[in-house]
């Protein structure tokens, strides 16, 4: 008798790519009864490992052929996960026609994203890498999930070992979850195809990815983005909210969590601002955020000495904020973390001293994210994406390129008589990498390592001005204007001389700007009868 002459009791068919734990499954099935069915190097694996192996083209009657393209697509195979078994039409069918009833479906799909992500990889090496079987063999166990338990990730070997040996077997809710996760992964499988085959284009014969010089547009927009967890609550007590993460996981999409109350969705965009922030700097950096602006921003010799001169650049303000950190926290930053209290700080890393520490103050989140190789627009994070009434936008990140390096920079203006003296290039380029993260209308003042005032998201410049000398001159303990002799930076130019003759009646002596009005020679006289430094950069950083 063959094997397409004969129905097992319980059959499993297993085909994977990621082969994490197979073996031990695979025993762990055989054990119970099933018999297994594979493909190519699955059963090899199996096989090598002592365990009884029926090779599919034994089922089908036909050879793995086209270079392994087709092997699973077969009424034999797709006929025994399909047939329905509370449809006794089915089950004759399946009868008549030698079909084996299966009841477990194992698959996990070709590595399309890691060979995508392959430098110089050739197009036709990837697109052998597009896996038909393995998505018709998963959407055919999903769909018939109450007689079929489809498995498409490793993690999920265990719960299925204790379905199987539950006293009523696998639940219907449990089956269903599986098929939920399956039609998920095929779904990001797709996903990821499509927007890796965007980037291509046909030229001749052939077909080439080009470096992307900006933001690439597909024709149609389609996000992955599994879910990571359920939210404390939204903007408001009152909206529902939830977590993803975009593919491939990075940054906040690629999280550990180590202590605190659950996060809400305004402590994460509070946490991306701060991580935004400090992501414009090499040397040790914090950010102090509240409502997504920052209270202070400073760089220093340790990270514990950036963080004291943030959070009192503004201590007032900074009382219950975010902190974001460019580097991992030590025990010295730890320890200043807790002499106050701020909700959440998010850091590429703690060490085992500091997280001692910071256990101290259990409510405070702590979250890991190490965003650094995001720095400079990489193109992993190339964009941004927003939700209007109806819509989304998409355009691509803004990265303050122009202040990666050391100012004076080519590229960089001098408009005015005066040249800017070495301290007021340090301040300006502290300035604008800070101020690019500000809500726009935006001017704020800073020295070369902290920012000194910050007016944020006014309707007018000069708005802006009055908002950030009124809390300098409010909070500052210093006998004298903390802003003289500071640097000052707009995001966008200044429409009329007002705004500059408030910039320096606030006491500084040196402006950075886009420039780009048509009152800017009004703009730069103001600024020469000021006898203020002036640098236009040609670009503006608005923030919305």
């Amino acid at each position: 008798m063959s094997i397409r002459d004969t129905v097992p009791t319980k059959r499993a068919i297993l085909s994977v790519s990621d082969k994490t734990g197979l073996v031990d499954f695979g025993r762990g099935l055989a054990a119970r009864g099933f018999e297994l069915v594979s493909t190519g190097g699955t059963a090899r694996t199996l096989t090598d490992a002592g365990l009884p192996v029926v090779n599919v083209s034994d089922v089908t009657g036909f050879p793995e052929m086209m270079d392994g393209r087709v092997k699973t697509l077969h009424p034999l195979i797709h006929g025994g996960i399909l047939a329905r078994r509370d449809h006794p039409e089915d089950l004759a069918l399946a009868s008549a026609h030698g079909i084996g009833l299966v009841d477990l479906v194992v698959v996990n799909l070709y590595p399309f994203v890691e060979t995508a992500a392959r430098p110089g990889i050739a197009f036709p090496d990837l697109v052998e890498q597009i896996d038909i079987g393995g998505p018709s063999l998963v959407r055919a166990a999903a769909k018939n999930f109450g007689d079929v338990l489809v498995v498409v990730n490793p993690g999920d070997y265990l719960s299925v070992i204790e379905a199987l040996d539950a006293a009523d077997g696998p639940s219907q809710a449990f089956r269903f979850s599986l098929a939920q996760r399956a039609f998920a992964h095929t779904g990001a499988y797709d996903t990821a195809i499509a927007s890796t085959l965007g980037e291509y284009q046909s030229e001749g014969r052939g077909f080439t990815r080009p470096a992307p010089s900006g933001l690439v547009t597909p024709g149609h927009l389609v996000i992955e983005a599994p879910k990571l967890r359920d939210l404390r609550y939204g903007e408001n007590p009152h909206q529902s909210a939830a977590w993803y993460a975009t593919t491939p996981a990075t940054g906040l999409g690629n999280p550990r969590i180590l202590q605190g109350k659950e996060l809400s969705f305004t402590n994460l965009l509070d946490l991306d601002a701060a991580a935004r922030i400090v992501l414009e700097f090499e040397e040790p950096a914090a950010a102090v955020i509240k409502h997504t602006n920052p209270c202070g921003v400073a760089t220093g010799e340790t990270l514990a000495e950036a963080y004291v001169r943030a959070r009192e650049a503004d201590a007032l303000a900074a009382f219950g904020g975010i902190v974001g950190l460019s580097h991992p926290i030590d025990a010295a930053t730890a320890t200043t973390l807790v002499s106050t209290f701020i909700e959440a700080v998010v850091a590429p890393g703690v060490s085992d001293d500091a997280r001692a520490i910071l256990e101290a103050k259990p409510n405070m989140r702590v979250v890991v994210a190490d965003t650094r190789s995001l720095r400079g627009g990489a193109a992993s994070l190339r964009r941004d994406v927003r939700s209007i009434l109806g819509a989304v936008l998409v355009q691509e990140r803004d990265v303050v390129t122009e202040a990666h390096q050391p100012w004076p920079l080519d590229g960089l203006r001098v408009v005015t008589r005066r040249q800017p003296t070495a301290a007021e290039w340090q301040g300006m380029r502290f300035a604008w990498r800070v101020m690019a993260h500000v809500k726009s209308n935006t001017v704020i003042f800073t020295d070369a390592v902290r920012t000194l005032a910050i007016g944020a998201g006014q309707m007018s410049r000069v708005d802006a001005v009055k908002v950030a000398a009124a809390k300098a001159t409010r909070w500052h303990t210093l006998e004298t204007n903390p802003l003289v002799g500071s640097v000052a930076a707009s995001d966008a130019f200044f429409p009329f001389r007002d705004g500059l003759d408030a910039v320096a009646a606030a006491g500084a002596t040196a402006v950075v700007q886009p420039g780009g009005s048509m009152r800017d020679a009004e703009v730069v006289a103001a600024a020469d009868e000021q006898g203020l430094a002036m640098v236009f950069t040609g670009r503006r950083h608005f923030r919305h």
